[in-house]
């Protein structure tokens, strides 16, 4: 990919980026709408739309430096303009163990954030479809890519560590200042992409596993339900289970 069509490339992520925020005022605006499942729907779609295109970006060179700045640069953006957000079903689910989210909030962020996953697949596929750089005709063919470079059992240790660590990083610091908070998340995205990205993606979001790789769920079903799906679901459970109930248990015997 040149300069020329990676400018273009970012433009359009900016377009999407300006779309979806302003999609995102209206809804507030209306009380027409239910904003619950509107603003998983919009965020998730933002998330999912952005990372098809910077996958086709993770070619320019300096590899991979190039690649990994526009990883922090627009994770960061992402934190600026989805408040209100969750975007990640481990995340719903996490919250829905905690006891914070009823069966019916629950189910209805999954199922948005699942809807936008499809949409954002469609969308990109539709947008790509124009052909106007030679990496978007390139990406058109549905095929697996393949993106476990390693064992079942390896991946899903990745999976799993990366959400761990993600979600115990959010509650860690869960009272700091969310300007702050942005850029230690995006730091720690980054530095995941970076470990891992080689061997499984390093995605540990099932909405956006299931957008990117939808026909690798289609050939290898029950392998990437387990480390795309229930790996970063578990991580992110177990961060909620050693926090609220052993850890108080330790100090109490303590």
């Amino acid at each position: 990919m040149d300069t020329r069509e990676a400018l273009i490339s970012l433009l359009l992520m900016a377009s999407l980026i300006a779309l979806v925020a302003s999609c995102r005022q209206v809804a507030n605006r209306s009380a027409r709408w239910n904003v619950t499942f509107f603003l998983e729907l919009t965020g998730t779609f933002q998330i999912c739309a952005i990372t098809h295109e910077l996958c086709l970006l993770g070619n320019l060179m300096p590899k991979p430096q190039v690649a990994l700045f526009l990883t922090y640069v627009f994770t960061v953006l992402h934190g600026w303009t989805l408040t209100g957000s969750i975007a990640n079903p481990a995340s719903s689910f996490q919250q829905f163990y905690k006891g914070r989210l009823g069966v019916q909030t629950w189910c209805l962020q999954t199922s948005a954030q699942f809807t936008a996953a499809l949409l954002a697949h469609i969308c990109m596929k539709l947008i790509w479809m124009l052909g106007i750089t030679s990496e978007h005709t390139r990406a058109l063919p549905e095929t697996c890519g393949n993106p476990i470079q390693t064992t079942v059992v390896n991946a899903f240790g990745l999976e799993f560590l990366f959400s761990f660590l993600l979600h115990l990083t959010l509650l860690q610091f869960e009272s700091m200042n969310p300007r702050l908070k942005v850029h230690l998340i995006a730091l720690l995205i980054t530095s995941f992409v970076y470990t891992g990205g080689n061997l499984t993606g390093a995605i540990f979001n099932p909405a956006l596993a299931f957008s990117l790789h939808i026909s690798c769920f289609a050939e290898q079903f029950w392998n990437y339900v387990a480390v795309y799906w229930v790996a970063p679901c578990i991580g992110s459970v177990l961060v909620t289970v050693i926090w609220d109930e052993v850890l108080p248990g330790l100090r109490r015997e303590v």
